[in-house]
């Protein structure tokens, strides 16, 4: 009996042929297969770090961009403030102007309107005076029975 074939420690020509086929296998893979996918990876990884690098760039310029628009706001909010700020003042101008013009109007007009009743009372009143001075003479005349001449006063005659 053979130890050799009966010892499965001791390796035989079937070891030997699979360990030389790994091996073969093993070299071929490692020269074939490995460098291209390695340079995949190594060109993935690049764009990984240029994007990340692109990334902070954008950020970076986006806070800045973010900044400028955040000033630019806050000046515009405060122009605008101004413009209505001088919009409202130059409206109370020109209402006051109004109220004003109007005013004077209204002043002008009443003077003409109370200067216009001063010319209708006084003529209402030599009217009324005179149609009493008649009236007075006619009541006086029917009472007393004859026709009734009252003199003229001085008033009656300065108000003609």
């Amino acid at each position: 009996m053979n130890l050799a074939a009966e010892n499965f420690l001791i390796p035989n020509a079937t070891f030997f042929a699979c360990l030389l086929i790994f091996v073969i296998v093993l070299v071929v893979i490692r020269t074939m297969v490995v460098p291209p996918i390695l340079k995949v990876l190594d060109e993935r990884d690049a764009r990984v770090s240029q994007t990340v690098q692109d990334n902070r760039a954008a950020e970076a310029s986006y806070e800045s961009a973010d900044t400028e628009y955040r000033a630019a706001m806050k000046e515009a909010r405060g122009d605008a403030t101004g413009i209505r700020d001088d919009a409202r003042a130059q409206a109370n101008e020109k209402l006051s102007e109004a109220k004003r013009q109007a005013t004077a109007e209204s002043d002008s007009a009443l003077a003409e309107t109370a200067k216009a009743l001063k010319v209708e009372a006084d003529d209402a009143l030599e009217t009324a005076r005179h149609d009493v001075d008649r009236l007075a003479e006619t009541l006086a005349g029917r009472v007393l029975g004859y026709e009734v001449k009252a003199p003229k006063t001085e008033q009656t005659e300065t108000v003609n």
